[in-house]
């Protein structure tokens, strides 16, 4: 599903944020990548989306060289990703069931079907009552579920997340975490970037630790 093999991402500064990186993630599996700040967690993260393209080696997902394929093949490939960042990248002028259709807008739904899709994921993430609420109205914690309802409403094979609950209490980080084991429970593999202890506990899934670029563990 996800390879990675002797993966260098060297920035033109000369940096190198993973340094011969090598793991695989099986289909239907879900991974926590760990490591300090600067490890190289959010680096992988986005070589796994295609966002960046490895300096060397190789990164593979669903058996396609994401170095290798072209700006429209990588829009295809994203197609099967959901992708939960950091900055939401949320449209404060668009209301909470608009954010949530904008994938399936680009990718040509219909308006009956994007609007089934819209609601499910909202309903999924406990936002389906708030669906014409403005998301600067939203707590973090909501804009976060909103988030993921954006990232899951394409019903993608592959969901990435970077630190999901990096801010949130924790009352709002469990409901994240209990979020991804559920999608990952009808098949979703996951793979996400964190540092919350009793989040990775919850999860009690395979981790892959990060040390200045080098996977450790």
């Amino acid at each position: 599903m996800i390879a990675f093999s002797n993966t260098v991402k060297r920035y033109p500064n000369g940096f190198e944020a993973l340094k011969g990186v090598s793991f695989s993630i099986e289909r239907g599996e879900i991974v926590a990548v760990t490591g300090h700040s600067g490890a190289g967690k959010s680096t992988l993260l986005r070589l796994a989306a295609g966002i960046e393209l490895a300096s060397q080696g190789s990164v593979l997902v669903n058996s396609q060289n994401v170095s290798q394929l072209k700006e429209a093949g990588l829009a295809v490939m994203r197609r099967n990703l959901g992708l939960v960042f950091q900055d939401h990248k949320l449209l404060f002028d668009r209301n909470v069931f608009d954010n949530v259709a904008l994938p399936l807008s680009i990718a040509g739904f219909s308006h009956l079907e994007s609007g089934k899709r819209v609601r499910a994921a909202l309903d999924k993430v406990g936002l389906l009552n708030r669906e014409k609420a403005a998301p600067i109205t939203l707590s973090g914690g909501e804009q976060q579920r909103l988030c993921i309802a954006r990232a899951i409403v394409n019903r993608p094979a592959i969901l990435i997340a970077d630190e999901p609950t990096g801010n949130l209490d924790q009352a709002y980080a469990e409901t994240i975490f209990d979020l991804f084991r559920s999608f990952n429970q009808v098949g979703v593999t996951v793979l996400l970037a964190t540092h919350d202890e009793s989040g990775l506990e919850r999860l009690n899934c395979r981790r892959i630790s990060l040390e200045r670029g080098n996977v450790t563990a």
